[in-house]
């Protein structure tokens, strides 16, 4: 038996997320076309006969301009760190540009044995993979995997190459276990990604999702009261909408996905307020809980 850790990496957008969700087979950490989705080290584990892979997806790693920014780019260099094997993720569909490099660099310094995987093959050129590929070779990765987390193709592949290089370990996890996220930790971002596809382009930077309080009722039941902060008042404006519509929607569709995974009903309250700069002040990001 093979086990250990994967950490996956790479700039914001490239589709790390739902590259993980695909090589678990299950939702286990949020997606969406906004950078930055990602916040947390969510762990998802991977069940094979002759190998269990702990991967871990991170957020992008980029150029901070905030106290959290530079808090997430330190999360990346600890998960990379601590891990046996890197996945470098790089996007088909777009130019190797600066931050892939700096992906690829810095982490070719933690010595770990690394796979490039060339995700959104689906909506790329042969031409453009190949190019891809070939441009790629001035790192030393282990395999070059081109991959597609949307339809599943080379996904068993990626997860081959990635197995054959972890050392000789126990299972971590049982096998009815798809990641160790906390349920608070769970729902705060099922919901805030359902706000993430729904609000303008400046303001998912600025949306904080943390659950204050939650309960398992009498008749089974799941109840979670949470806050949603933004860092400015006309942001509340936005997350709630006209008449209370981009929360009842959001909320609703939370709602439901949360019931398909915790298997009852689920009522969820929640909540908008302010908390001017709060990406920007040390206090603010430990009380909010990064």
């Amino acid at each position: 038996m093979r086990s250990g850790f994967v950490a996956v990496v790479g700039r914001p957008n490239v589709g790390k997320s739902t590259l993980i969700n695909a090589m678990v087979g299950s939702k286990v950490t949020i997606a969406s076309v906004r950078p930055q989705t990602t916040r947390n080290a969510v762990r998802g584990v991977v069940h094979r006969n002759d190998a269990q892979l702990v991967v871990v997806d991170t957020p992008g790693l980029h150029k901070p301009r905030t106290a959290l920014g530079h808090r997430l780019n330190d999360l990346v260099r600890a998960t990379v760190a601590d891990a046996d094997v890197v996945i470098v993720v790089f996007d088909a569909t777009a130019a190797i540009g600066p931050g892939d490099r700096m992906v690829a660099d810095r982490t070719a310094e933690s010595g770990a044995p690394m796979i490039l995987a060339l995700n959104k093959t689906d909506a790329a050129s042969r031409q453009s993979i190949i190019e891809h590929l070939a441009e790629a070779t001035v790192w030393d990765f282990a395999a070059f995997v081109p991959v597609s987390a949307r339809t599943g193709d080379g996904v068993e592949t990626l997860i081959g190459e990635a197995s054959q290089r972890l050392p000789e370990g126990p299972e971590y996890f049982p096998p009815e276990m798809v990641t160790d996220q906390p349920d608070h930790l769970l729902v705060a971002e099922i919901v805030r990604e359902k706000f993430l596809w729904r609000l303008r382009d400046e303001l998912p930077h600025s949306l904080a999702a943390i659950v204050t309080a939650a309960e398992v009722r009498k008749d089974g039941s799941r109840y979670f009261a949470l806050d949603l902060k933004v860092e400015r008042k006309s942001q509340q404006g936005i997350v709630i909408g006209e008449g209370g519509k981009v929360l009842a929607a959001a909320g609703a569709q939370a709602r439901i996905e949360l019931e398909s995974i915790f298997g009852t009903k689920v009522f969820l309250d929640i909540k908008v307020g302010v908390e001017p700069d709060w990406q920007r002040h040390d206090e603010l990001l430990d009380r909010l809980g990064f």
